[in-house]
């Protein structure tokens, strides 16, 4: 999804921004519920990782999907490249009107921007009706969070100081750590495909008046074929490993997978489900799908050659029990 549109692809953009680090194993609490989940776990020091070596390896990756398709093969994987999602603008922008009226007014404390996608579409919107410049001085005026280095770039290119930064792997569980004890309590939440209820109750249930704002939805690509061709090739057992790097990947899949009627949940669970983070490992969850691996950090380059050393040893010992 957590969530997250490209949540979790957000942390690679900028390597610039200073970001509390935090070790695997603690990161790893977002997803405790997956017992025995491997966060970037080495090979036994005796034996040399391995890279995918000819497996079949699903990514469902759009914006970057060139990009990744490459890294498979760099790791001597077969890249099934099926691109799952587009950003669709919502056709009535009138409630985004209505949030600027309230934040000219002055009506909102805080503001929170969870991508630079919907940051950057916010912007565009509200200079059609209003001076270019009128959302970057509101902003100003108001402790603004960023939930990673996406949508601290645009506020940057907006001259717009960020109060807080989220650190990785920026799930809202990081961000509500980031504002806890904050004084702040008229909230704007800037989303992204679907509203992020635990965000938001979370917010509400703390004493926060919350406004989501939503800019844009995720929608399936505008060619479906290449998805539904590997659809096929999941219901078939021809696919090794499954690539998903944010959690509104899974719905798409499974979205099509039912216009074609075909059950695809077990054959994915008897493949190596790779996870870019806690997020979309929740999403994969909550569709009974188990998520084998999250990579050390929440980056392409760390996931696909992490999943390629430890594909073949998810894969043995899936096997090993049926």
């Amino acid at each position: 999804m957590t969530n997250l549109g490209h949540e979790d692809l957000a942390v690679e953009e900028n390597p610039a921004v200073v970001q509390c680090v935090q070790s695997p194993q603690s990161r790893l609490g977002a997803v405790r519920a997956v017992p025995g989940l491997r966060r970037g776990a080495l090979p036994p020091v005796n034996l040399k990782p391995m890279p995918f070596a000819g497996l079949r390896v699903v990514s469902f990756e759009s914006r970057r999907a060139n990009e990744i398709a490459e890294l498979i093969r760099r790791q001597g994987g077969e890249p099934i490249v099926a691109p799952s999602m587009r950003e669709a603008p919502l056709e009535k922008n009138e409630q985004v009107f209505v949030f600027a009226e309230r934040l000219f007014r002055g009506e909102f404390d805080m503001m929170i921007l969870l991508t630079g996608g919907g940051t950057t579409a916010l912007r565009q919107v509200l200079a059609t009706r209003y001076p270019a410049e009128a959302f970057a001085e509101a902003l100003r005026k108001l402790a603004v969070v960023a939930r990673g280095p996406k949508p601290l770039a645009v506020l940057r290119e907006m001259q717009v100081p960020a109060s807080v930064t989220v650190p990785e792997p920026n799930t809202w569980r990081e961000l509500l750590a980031a504002i806890e004890g904050r004084p702040e309590k008229n909230i704007a939440v800037q989303e992204y495909g679907r509203s992020n209820t635990e965000l938001l109750e979370t917010l509400t249930a703390r004493g926060a008046q919350v406004t989501p704002v939503r800019v844009y939805q995720w929608d399936l690509p505008e060619d479906t074929e290449p998805l539904r061709q590997a659809v096929q090739r999941i219901a078939r057992g021809e696919a090794d490993v499954a690539v998903f790097t944010t959690s509104i990947q899974i719905e798409h899949v499974l979205r099509i997978a039912g216009e074609l009627h075909l059950g695809i949940r077990e054959r994915l669970n008897r493949m190596a489900i790779i996870s870019i983070g806690p997020t979309t490992s929740e999403a994969l969850q909550e569709f009974d799908i188990r998520p084998d691996m999250m990579p050390t950090h929440p980056k392409m380059g760390f996931l696909v050659k992490e999943a390629a050393e430890q594909s073949h040893a998810i894969l043995k010992e899936k096997n090993s029990h049926g």
